[in-house]
């Protein structure tokens, strides 16, 4: 539940010491430990865990209507959806992946809440996947907060509308357009009786994006939304349906918070991750294949490592090796297999795929190793 985007929201933030306690009841009896394959959830506030560091969530709170979910080892996808809702007013739902805190649900070894004068970058990946028979927006939301709360209500509330399809519309109004993370948007800022809201909305619709949440947070610095001694408590991917809605889906997410020299690595607890990519090309018409040599420059191994990276348009993956992929296009993350999970200090892993290319052929901007940047050779 995110009560702060609309006002039907507000109204479980005033009666957050009930309904707390009452998620929270909900949550042990719904949540999965980890989801080891697609898991169907049809409880209004049912949770599950993917790839032991993400939280998704069904979060039907704004109608009585039946929504199930099912969550997948890269995201979820909504697979019922009944029910509509009045489009000025607030949404059914956010079913949604997360890292942070929740309504005490924390996902398993975040380190948010985190100061953000102490993040360096928070790197972040997304896929969505949409329709066109219904009316919804897909948002990701990011929430800040001058104390490191776990719980409830946050003081502000950023949105980033990858897309909407109906007459909806942000909290707020429209203040103007803003270049962020190399994207324009429009910007629009409001209150909904509970907390602030600033919400960057696509000129069309985004279907995938690599970026750095801090780009969006200096944002609410700069407008006055935020202090820089404000803390990052939670970032989410989801969809805000209005009217109907199954087959929406996120197909990957990925998400890191890097914290001073000890950075945000889920595969090097209690360590930063140094790492240089080569991405070696055999390009032709209409075809490449791509080498990828992950090299850890680090002192410590890597257990476990997840490769970030967002594919340029036109470009579309057929078939890989060594590596699982969590999707074809866009921000595409590639996970290790069973045979080389780990990468010593000092060595280095392979991978590869073939592709399609529509237009001219380019490389991925950059890359990440367990969210933290890699230089590239």
């Amino acid at each position: 539940m995110r009560p702060s985007t609309h006002h039907a929201r507000s109204a479980r933030g005033l009666l957050g010491a009930l309904l707390t306690s009452l998620v929270s009841l909900a949550a042990l009896l719904t949540t999965a430990s980890v989801a080891q394959a697609d898991t169907s959830i049809c409880q209004p506030f049912g949770t599950t865990t993917i790839q032991g560091r993400y939280v998704v969530q069904n979060n039907r709170w704004g109608t009585s209507a039946a929504q199930c979910i099912t969550a997948t080892d890269s995201g979820f996808r909504i697979t019922q959806a009944d029910g509509s809702v009045p489009t000025n007013g607030a949404p059914k739902s956010y079913p949604s992946v997360y890292n942070g805190c929740h309504y005490t649900n924390c996902s398993p070894g975040t380190n948010l809440p985190a100061q953000l004068s102490t993040i360096s970058t928070a790197p972040s990946s997304i896929t969505y996947s949409y329709v066109n028979d219904a009316v919804y927006d897909a948002a990701y939301d990011i929430w800040l907060d001058p104390t490191p709360r776990t719980d409830g209500v946050n003081r502000t509330e950023i949105m980033i509308w990858f897309n909407r399809v109906g007459s909806i519309q942000p909290i707020g109004s429209p203040v103007g357009n803003a270049t962020v993370g190399g994207r324009d948007w429009q910007v629009w800022s409001g209150n909904n009786g509970s907390n602030d809201v600033l919400s960057f909305v696509a000129p069309s619709a985004v279907p995938s994006w690599s970026f750095d949440v801090m780009d969006f947070a200096r944002q609410a610095v700069s407008r006055g939304l935020a202090q820089n001694n404000w803390y990052l408590t939670s970032v989410q991917a989801g969809f805000e349906p209005w009217q109907n809605g199954a087959g929406l889906a996120v197909t990957s997410f990925s998400s890191a918070v890097n914290t001073g020299s000890s950075g945000g690595d889920p595969g090097n607890p209690g360590g930063s991750t140094s790492c240089k990519v080569a991405y070696a090309t055999n390009v032709w018409p209409g075809g490449f294949t791509a080498d990828v040599t992950v090299a850890n420059t680090g002192s410590s191994p890597v257990n476990g490592w997840q490769l970030a990276f967002a594919l340029p348009s036109g470009q579309r993956i057929t078939n890989s090796w060594n590596a699982n992929l969590s999707a074809s296009s866009g921000a595409v993350t590639a996970s290790n297999v069973s045979h080389n999970g780990q990468i010593a200090a000092g060595g280095q892993v392979t991978f590869g795929f073939q592709g399609t290319v529509d237009g001219t052929f380019a490389k991925p901007a950059g890359f990440s190793l367990n969210g933290n940047a890699c230089t590239t050779v």
